[in-house]
């Protein structure tokens, strides 16, 4: 890489508070991460680690309390909300685990969605664009079929021809096989790793399923806040993912020796 190339992605002391009436909840702490473009990255973590939040700072869906946020050499944080929003639409494509499909709406004209905000796209570029990408994730034959009359496989790769219909330089997925199958999941993971390797796409990956962690090239695990691993390596993060799990000490149940007389101010333990 050229000295002088800016990374894809720079967070810089990133923190994240959401202030709940007297409470004050710190999402992301001090967070620090650059991403090179290219990459395929796994953001993993127990439940309530702060990985959708840095993954909503990374979608330029919110801002940070503190610190700053570089997108391709462009400063999120200081951006408008509407600057946010186009800088999204030019740079990021997003994958849900509901799918998000409009339910009477074709499969192409789902796809076409995203185009209806991009300035100088007309409606036969639309429909070229749309039909490319659902032949990209290899649903060229069911361009008329509405959500219902396609599998939950189909559905979310729909929902991945829609991400890559801006041509964005980043594809993020937020829990993208948690309502499929196994076998319908290993596809789809599949389908984002050609993306990633053929079509030189950089994949930013929230999952809490470690079969699908496992395909990243890269993990982040996220422990109260904070990346507490960036390897290559999973089994280090799986390590790193269950060390809470094996400091946890469960002191037995204490039972007062028989005859013995209960404190004064306790009272009987409920059955």
């Amino acid at each position: 890489m050229n000295d002088d190339a800016k990374p894809l992605i720079q967070l810089s002391d990133v923190w994240k508070v959401y202030n709940l009436g007297e409470v004050k909840v710190e999402a992301l702490r001090g967070v620090c991460l650059t991403i090179e473009s290219g990459e395929y990255v796994a953001l993993m973590g127990p439940s309530g680690s702060g990985k959708s939040t840095l993954m909503n700072m990374l979608g330029c869906l919110d801002r940070p309390t503190e610190g700053s946020y570089l997108l391709d050499g462009e400063d999120a944080t200081s951006m408008s909300r509407n600057g946010r929003a186009r800088l999204r639409n030019r740079r990021i494509g997003f994958v849900f685990q509901n799918f998000n499909l409009l339910a009477r709406t074709s499969a192409v004209e789902n796809v076409e969605l995203p185009l209806l905000y991009a300035r100088g796209v007309s409606a036969s570029q639309r429909r070229h664009r749309a039909v490319e990408a659902l032949k990209q994730v290899g649903l060229g034959d069911r361009l008329h079929h509405h959500p219902g009359q396609l599998s939950g496989g189909q559905q979310q790769r729909v929902a991945v021809a829609r991400a890559l219909v801006n041509d964005p330089a980043i594809l993020m997925a937020d829990e993208p096989t948690g309502n499929l199958d196994s076998k319908t999941s290993r596809e789809v993971i599949q389908l984002l790793r050609t993306l990633n390797e053929e079509s030189g796409i950089t994949i930013i990956l929230v999952t809490h399923d470690q079969d699908i962690g496992r395909h990243a090239k890269r993990i982040l695990v996220l422990h109260d806040g904070q990346i507490v691993e960036d390897t290559t390596d999973f089994g280090t993060a799986l390590r790193s993912l269950h060390r809470d799990e094996d400091h946890l000490v469960v002191p037995p149940p204490h039972t007062p020796a028989q005859g013995a007389k209960r404190p004064e101010g306790t009272s009987k333990p409920m059955g």
